[in-house]
């Protein structure tokens, strides 16, 4: 007969998968679905199959981690039913204030405070994990850095991602058996641009599956009450059932949170951020997305940013500590049709001879999502036969106040989510420290 704290425990976990595929589908098909690319249906298709794929694969590793090495102890039913409330509990707080927080970072919280209420938390494993913590997003950091002053620039001046009206394909009703076609005048670039957005999408579902799975499921399958393949399957139903239903409506507001972003800077970032996770989930190493993905945005931005200056005149600055150039992460902000700088219409990128060559960048995901046409880019020389020139001007040429014109992330915004991703992962440790140290 199966027991009732087996049932709460087995909610709780489809509650906490529920969430977490509902978050993740914004953040891995956002572009894709903003894009006109594939639609919200097919978008949570496709993040079921690859989170599953992601799961099975390599998030095993990261099941057997936090349900068995973390804490030298096997999970009983009612440990498990606890776990999974802190974890789940700590997840809606954040909700409730409009961040999002790291499910790995509150799930491990909930853990650790286990072990130590109980003397069973493996300090080697442990430190190993929080190392990761702090090793990653500096990775994500530096990686976007050097991405950004030297080829995010280049590759922005060449691609130029946007989309076709009413989508990519539609369907040949002519025949018998109705058949998808390609719409009329998609080009051979908007096919390869939509191929390079959805399989980066795919690749964070396979991501989000690998490192998510266990947030889910771990302390279940720790009691021994499920096993692994269960547990994997149970946890990416329920981010199924989430990407069906409350997905939607992040997908229908994904512009809010990342409007400013353009959709190759999401491309690179969300490059960066799943391979990241899909290497630590296969070291067993329980790691946030959202945190390295936050980073890699960061450092995007500060690298595009720190192109107004070379290296020898920052060296130069910091000794002599005059004229501190102001670089920020605005430098990956798109051309808007509101305020610039000079109070024209849009803020214009000068070509060699001084003329203006058009939109600094392509569309944002927020303007897809939005409805609004990209702007067509332009390229110097080549409709006119001219000699092309390069459109990126060299480090230490561009005007700092240019790059400075306006912010990719609020810093607002940004330090109530860094709190907010120290606060969750405390709370929920010691909440579960507290309960198993005093009542169970």
């Amino acid at each position: 007969m199966v027991s009732a704290l087996l049932v709460a425990g087995v909610l709780v976990a489809v509650f906490v998968g529920y969430n977490i595929g509902g978050s993740s589908t914004g953040v891995a098909f956002g572009p894709a679905v903003g894009s006109r690319i594939t639609g919200k249906t097919l978008a949570a298709v496709l993040f079921t199959a690859f989170a599953l794929l992601g799961g099975w694969t390599v998030g095993q590793e990261v099941i057997t981690t936090m349900g068995s090495e973390i804490v030298a102890e096997e999970f009983t039913l009612a440990a498990s039913a606890v776990l999974l409330f802190f974890t789940g509990g700590s997840l809606l707080i954040s909700n409730l204030f409009g961040v999002p927080a790291s499910t790995s970072m509150t799930a491990v919280g909930a853990i650790a405070g286990l072990g130590v209420a109980n003397g069973t938390l493996n300090q080697d494993v442990m430190f190993g994990i929080v190392s990761a913590w702090i090793v990653a997003p500096l990775v994500a950091f530096w990686i976007g850095v050097l991405l950004g002053r030297y080829i995010y620039p280049h590759l922005d001046a060449r691609i130029s991602f946007g989309r076709i009206e009413d989508g990519l394909f539609d369907v040949d009703r002519s025949g018998t058996i109705p058949r998808p076609r390609l719409r009329e005048g998609a080009t051979r670039r908007d096919i390869v641009g939509a191929a390079v957005v959805l399989i980066v999408a795919c690749y964070n579902a396979f991501s989000a599956g690998a490192s998510n799975t266990a947030n889910a499921v771990a302390p279940l399958v720790g009691s021994g009450e499920i096993g692994v393949g269960a547990g994997t399957l149970l946890a990416v139903g329920a981010m199924g059932i989430g990407a069906f239903t409350i997905a939607r409506r992040t997908l229908d507001t994904v512009g809010d949170g990342i409007t400013d972003l353009p959709i190759l800077a999401a491309i690179l970032v969300s490059l960066i951020g799943a391979t990241i996770i899909t290497v630590l989930s296969n070291l067993g190493i329980p790691a946030s997305l959202a945190v390295s993905m936050t980073s890699c945005i960061i450092g995007l931005g500060w690298g595009r940013a720190s192109r107004a200056v070379t290296l020898a005149d920052a060296a130069e600055t910091a000794i002599e500590g005059e004229g501190r150039p102001d670089v920020s992460a605005g430098a990956l902000v798109p051309a808007r049709t509101s305020e610039a700088r000079d109070g024209s219409d849009a803020r214009e990128r000068p070509t060699a001879d001084g003329t203006p060559e058009g939109p600094a960048q392509g569309p944002t995901v927020g303007d897809l999502a939005a409805g609004e046409k990209p702007a067509e880019a332009t390229n110097p020389g080549s409709a006119t036969g001219d000699t092309p020139v390069d459109p990126v001007p060299k480090i230490g040429t561009e005007d700092p106040e240019e790059l400075a014109a306006a912010d990719l992330f609020d810093r607002a915004a940004t330090g109530r989510i860094v709190t907010m991703w120290l606060l969750t992962p405390t709370i929920s440790a010691i909440g579960s420290y507290l309960v198993f140290a005093f009542v169970l």
